[in-house]
């Protein structure tokens, strides 16, 4: 169990550190009044998954949801 628990917490701590990388990446989103209206979406909004921004975003769910889970495994565990 040991072994196991040192695997976790080294997992919990890179995926926090890329957590917190990847937002701090990540632009502001300060759009002011046009995002009420809609007019932040625009032609290139669409293809939003492709550009840095998208790959930033899913870099930061994978890497929150793989700290989430570390922690649950190291609550339980530990």
């Amino acid at each position: 169990m040991a072994i196991l628990n040192g695997i976790v917490t080294v997992l919990l701590v890179i995926s926090a550190l890329i957590l917190i990388v990847t937002v701090l990446l990540q632009p502001g989103e300060s759009n002011g009044l046009g995002a009420i209206a809609g007019g932040a979406e625009t032609f290139f909004g669409k293809n939003k998954a492709k550009t840095m921004e998208g790959k930033l975003a899913l870099a930061t769910k994978v890497s929150a949801g793989v700290f989430i889970v570390c922690a649950l495994i190291v609550a339980v565990i530990g």
